[in-house]
C-alpha cells in the first residue's frame, strides 16, 4: 500500500512501540540512492523530537536526546579550514550546536579520543592519525610513513573524512550502550538517559567490500548488546552487501524487522516485509528496470543500473567485458548505439542530469536490449504496478510487459 514519507515514518514509530515479540526494536530498510532515506530519518527525528519555533536549537538539543541520528546532515557538521593564506595548519572543525556541544563533551570527558582513532585507523590505515584540540572542536590529521615520509598538518581525502565522522558517531554510540548497560544510580553520566532511538542511514559508502563487512559485523555486534537497555534501532542502506551482512547477524535476535523502501512513480512511497532472506541485489534491479520499462518512465539513471546487471553477468559468464554481451540481444547495427548510450548515461556528472528525460529513440534501445537480456536468461521476477500490486513474471511474458 503506497504511502506517504510522514506516514512510513510514523509506520516504524508505531512498530517500535507495540509490546512483547511484535515490538520492532530493530529496524533495517534497504533503498536504491534517492528514494528518500534521509527525508525518512528526518521524517522520523521529528516524530519523536519536533523543533519549537520558540526554543532555541541548542536548547532543544541539549534538554534530554530522545533520539540520534547519523545521514547527510551529520557530516556537514564538520567542515575544513584549509589555512588559504598560508596552506600550513589545516584543520577539520565542528560546527557548534547543542547536540555536537553535548556529544564531544561527553567524549572528552569519558576520555574516548584515542577509542575514535582506534576506529578510524582499523577502518582506514595506522599510517593517518587523528588529533584533537581540548575542547575536541578542532581535529588535525599527521601522516606517519615511517623515516622521512611524514607529513603534519594534512588534509585526508573525503573517503577518509567520511570515515572518520562515522567514527566519531560510533564511539559515541559504543559508550552510551555500555552507559546504558549500568544502573541508573552508577552510570557515569545521565547525559543519555533519556535516549531511545538510534537512526543510521548509511553510515559509510568509501570501504572497500572486506572493511564494509567487518563495519557490518561490528554494527551487529553493538546492537545486540544493546539488547537489554531501551534503545531502538533503525538502519537505512542502498548498500545490498551491508545490508545483507546486517540482515544475516541479526537474523536470529528477536524483534528484528527487515523492509525494501520504494518510491511509487506517483510521488508516494512503499515499505514492504523483505521476508525471511536476504534479497538478490541483481534481482532487485531486474525487478526495478522491469517496472520502469512497463511505463517508459525510463531516466539516465536507469542506464546506469542496465549497466550494472550487465556487468556482474559478463562475469559470471566469463566474458572479459559488458559490451561483450550486447551482441547476443540487439541487431549488429545498433550495437555500438546501444553501447555508447550505456556509457554515456552511466557517466553522468550532474544530479541534475540524472532525472533529465531522454529520447523515445533511446528508450526503444534500452527496452530492446533489456526484454532480449531477460528472454535470454531466465529470471524469476516479480511486476509491481503503481499501486502496489505484485504479479509474479515469466520467462515467456518478459517481452509483452
Amino acid at each position: 500500500m503506497s504511502q506517504s514519507l510522514t506516514e512510513i515514518a510514523r509506520g516504524l514509530l508505531a512498530s517500535s512501540k507495540k509490546e512483547g515479540k511484535k515490538q520492532a526494536k530493530i529496524q533495517l530498510i534497504y533503498a536504491f540512492n534517492g528514494t528518500g532515506k534521509t527525508r525518512l530519518s528526518r521524517e522520523f527525528k521529528e516524530l519523536i523530537a519536533p523543533k519549537n519555533s520558540e526554543e532555541d536549537d541548542d536548547e532543544q538539543e541539549a534538554s534530554g536526546i530522545k533520539i540520534m541520528y547519523y545521514n547527510a546532515f551529520t557530516e556537514d557538521l564538520f567542515y575544513w579550514d584549509n589555512d588559504l593564506p598560508n596552506d600550513i595548519e589545516r584543520k577539520l572543525l565542528v560546527h557548534s550546536n547543542g547536540f555536537t556541544n553535548l556529544a564531544l563533551e561527553f567524549l572528552k570527558d569519558e576520555n574516548q579520543d584515542g577509542n575514535i582513532i582506534s576506529n578510524f585507523q582499523h577502518y582506514t590505515t595506522s599510517k593517518i592519525t587523528p588529533s584533537f584540540n581540548d575542547d575536541f572542536s578542532e581535529i588535525t590529521f599527521a601522516y606517519q610513513g615511517g623515516g622521512d615520509n611524514s607529513e603534519s598538518n594534512i588534509k585526508i581525502s573525503k573517503g577518509e573524512e567520511s570515515n572518520f565522522i562515522w567514527c566519531v558517531f560510533y564511539s559515541l554510540i559504543q559508550h552510551i550502550v555500555l552507559l546504558l548497560g549500568e544502573k541508573e544510580d552508577e552510570r557515569s553520566s545521565d547525559k543519555f538517559n533519556d535516549l531511545e532511538y538510534i537512526f543510521i542511514d548509511d553510515p559509510v559508502s568509501s570501504l572497500d567490500d572486506n572493511h564494509l563487512i567487518e563495519l557490518a559485523v561490528d554494527l551487529a555486534t553493538l546492537i545486540k548488546n544493546a539488547k537489554e537497555t531501551n534503545l531502538k534501532f533503525i538502519i537505512s542502506t542502498h548498500n545490498p552487501l551491508f545490508y545483507n551482512v546486517l540482515f544475516n547477524e541479526l537474523n536470529r535476535v528477536g524483534n528484528t524487522r527487515r523492509y525494501r523502501f520504494q518510491k511509487l512513480d506517483d510521488g508516494t512511497y512503499m515499505l514492504e516485509d523483505s521476508k525471511d532472506s536476504p534479497f538478490s541485489y541483481h534481482v532487485f534491479l531486474l525487478n526495478e528496470l522491469k517496472n520502469v520499462v512497463s511505463t517508459r518512465n525510463i531516466y539516465k539513471y536507469h542506464f546506469n543500473l542496465l549497466r550494472n546487471v550487465l556487468e556482474k553477468t559478463s562475469t559470471y559468464l566469463g566474458y572479459n567485458h559488458w559490451e561483450d554481451l550486447i551482441e547476443l540481444y540487439i541487431s549488429s547495427e545498433e550495437i555500438s548505439i546501444a553501447i555508447r548510450l550505456i556509457n554515456l548515461y552511466s557517466h553522468s556528472k550532474f544530479s541534475g542530469d540524472e532525472m533529465s528525460t531522454i529520447q523515445e529513440s533511446e528508450k526503444d534501445i534500452f527496452i530492446k536490449v533489456f526484454n532480449q537480456f531477460l528472454l535470454k536468461h531466465s529470471f524469476k521476477l516479480q511486476f509491481t504496478d503503481s499501486s502496489g500490486t505484485e504479479t509474479e513474471i515469466t520467462q515467456s511474458e518478459h517481452a509483452t510487459v
